[in-house]
């Protein structure tokens, strides 16, 4: 792969062109998908798009004058240590953001590449055309900051804040929440069962891990099927059923590996805390994301899982 120091100057401003056509590529994409559901963003990155065009034109109109009509190919992936860029799709479940993260780091990274290849040279000449280059992209930051405050005033980002913060809810925290509470609150009376009964540690934790998993699988199932996502917006069905099956084996298998410690009362002690451990977090999530009141979202889940806990035992010892 080309080092940056290895690149002439004619490389250089074409590389510079690909990568301003590239960039402005990405913002289209971004407000093109944004369009619907952020509107002022997209708007921000709809302008953002066109001044990317500019910024190759201008590019180009100094190529030409330099070195003629023929622009070689020089790709960002063929330079080490060119930053890369992802492309919209990519970043169609990361939220907006995200993305506006991304669209930031994309402005510093190429000013940041345009100093450190103006620091390669001692020529004077390329060293004035590379720090051209960085301060037009040091501009490019300021204006998408002047953008976003004249498209996106206090309510407006509000809104597209809620909408971001909804959308989460919707995608990651209800299947990881409905898996959290099957995995921790379902599985307690077949482990406490089997440890009741046998009052073997071993037992305990076979039945524990056999429960987690059935669980995992068959909740991540139901998840990934019940919903295609397409009505609700809660999102790709694989991504939930994956976080939904993944929640449910943590939230089981959390009071199941206290049982490999071999003193049956000791593991027992251990397994108690790591369920009240684990019905503490779930309060904190339903109010934190649910707005639950954290006392009454307490109450629900820990007499919820009380009474689990007593029919497991209520079984294993009888």
């Amino acid at each position: 792969m080309t080092k940056l120091s290895e690149l002439t100057e004619r490389e250089i401003l074409a590389l510079a062109i690909a990568s301003e056509e590239e960039d402005g590529h990405i913002y289209a994409d971004f407000g093109q998908m944004l369009a619907e559901d952020y509107p002022d963003s997209a708007a921000i990155f709809q302008d953002m798009a066109e001044e990317e065009n500019h910024h190759r034109r201008s590019l180009i109109d100094l190529f030409v004058r330099r070195f003629g009509n023929h622009i070689p190919l020089v790709r960002r992936q063929d330079v080490q240590g060119f930053p890369s860029r992802k492309s919209a799709w990519q970043m169609q479940n990361r939220g907006i953001e995200a993305i506006r993260a991304q669209a930031a780091d994309m402005e510093r990274q190429a000013a940041r590449f345009y100093r450190q290849a103006a620091g390669q040279t001692q020529d004077a000449e390329i060293r004035k055309l590379l720090g051209d280059l960085a301060t037009e992209e040091e501009r490019h930051q300021r204006e998408a900051r002047r953008l976003e405050d004249a498209h996106l005033n206090d309510n407006s980002r509000d809104r597209e804040d809620e909408h971001s913060r909804r959308d989460f809810v919707l995608r990651i925290v209800q299947p990881g929440l409905v898996g959290l509470m099957d995995g921790s609150v379902s599985t307690l009376a077949p482990v406490f069962a089997a440890a009741f009964a046998t009052h073997s540690p071993h037992a305990a934790f076979l039945v524990g891990l056999a429960a987690s998993l059935g669980a995992g699988i068959s909740m991540g199932l139901a998840e990934g099927l019940a919903d295609d996502g397409k009505l609700s917006g809660r999102g790709a069905p694989l991504l939930r059923g994956l976080i939904c099956g993944a929640m449910t084996f943590g939230g089981g298998i959390g009071h199941t590996l206290p049982f490999l410690v071999p003193d049956f009362r000791l593991a027992f002690g251990v397994s108690i805390v790591a369920v009240a451990i684990e019905l503490l977090l779930i309060s904190w999530v339903r109010w934190r994301y649910q707005d639950t009141p954290f006392g009454s979202a307490m109450v629900q889940v820990f007499l919820g899982g009380a009474l689990v806990f007593a029919t497991g035992v209520l079984i294993g010892s009888s």
